[in-house]
């Protein structure tokens, strides 16, 4: 773990041209090399935070610093951001080697000299042998699986992910839970996780973040300081049993706060 703040998020706001008010006052610091999970609600403004760090939509209020980084005229870092949304959003007429290129082939690079990094990213994510399939040919899973190596093939240092299982099914969802540790382990990136699931967030995350409904703001930060890597004697661990237990009350407070404003 990194000990400085990769971004900085300083009370800030968003209302929407109809008068919804997403998110306001909302603070928290993000480590380089952490895994922080976003846990809440529906409609707390989750997505509309990753969007907001990922430069696809406006603030209304408040400010995201990049300490650790240069940044442009925009206030957008120079390194790479990567975003990986809850549905896989692939062309379905394209291959899996296709798919995974689009991010480099926007950026210029042939497909003869982005072969190399496409690959390593299918590899990484154990579809090197689909290269040649098409979406249709491939499960839930598999799909899933070929978005996150798209966003990959960009070798980002900040990964963000917009509940990307929480349309698969359980043991496809541990799968590719461990998966996911497993890469950000090796990689040293910094992830910032979007679930509903208390039990997702404590078995990937290092840190908890529990956000209230209208409108979204911090209620808790939540530290989980069990040891990588992690897999199912974790999960039959008191240790978990706690974690989960403190994220569900987190929660279940979050929602009351939400109610009442």
């Amino acid at each position: 773990m990194g000990d400085k703040a990769l971004l900085s998020i300083q009370q800030i706001g968003k209302t929407f041209s109809n008068g919804t008010v997403a998110l306001q006052g909302m603070s928290m610091d993000i480590e380089q090399g952490s895994f922080v999970s976003l846990l809440g609600p529906s409609g707390c403004g989750k997505s509309t935070v990753l969007k907001i760090i990922a430069g696809l939509g406006n603030l209304t209020t408040g400010r995201v610093e990049w300490p650790t980084a240069q940044v442009d005229h925009l206030g957008r870092p120079d390194h790479e951001i990567s975003f990986v949304f809850q549905e896989p959003t692939l062309m379905q007429w394209a291959t899996v080697f296709e798919n995974v290129w689009l991010p480099l082939r926007l950026k210029g690079a042939s497909r003869r000299n982005a072969k190399d990094q496409v690959e390593e990213a299918l590899d990484m994510v154990g579809l090197k042998d689909f290269a040649t399939s098409y979406p249709r040919e491939l499960s839930g899973g598999m799909k899933m699986r070929v978005s996150i190596a798209r966003a990959l093939v960009t070798r980002p240092k900040l990964l963000l992910m917009d509940e990307p299982f929480a349309a698969l099914d359980e043991i496809t969802r541990f799968k590719l839970n461990n998966d996911l540790l497993h890469l950000w382990e090796k990689f040293n990136w910094t992830v910032i996780f979007v679930t509903h699931s208390v039990f997702e967030s404590a078995y990937l995350s290092s840190r908890i973040v529990v956000m209230a409904a209208r409108p979204g703001r911090v209620v808790a930060d939540i530290d989980v300081p069990a040891p990588y890597p992690r897999g199912e004697d974790f999960r039959t661990s008191n240790d978990y049993n706690r974690y989960c237990r403190e994220a569900s009350d987190a929660l279940h407070s979050a929602m009351q706060a939400g109610d009442h404003l």
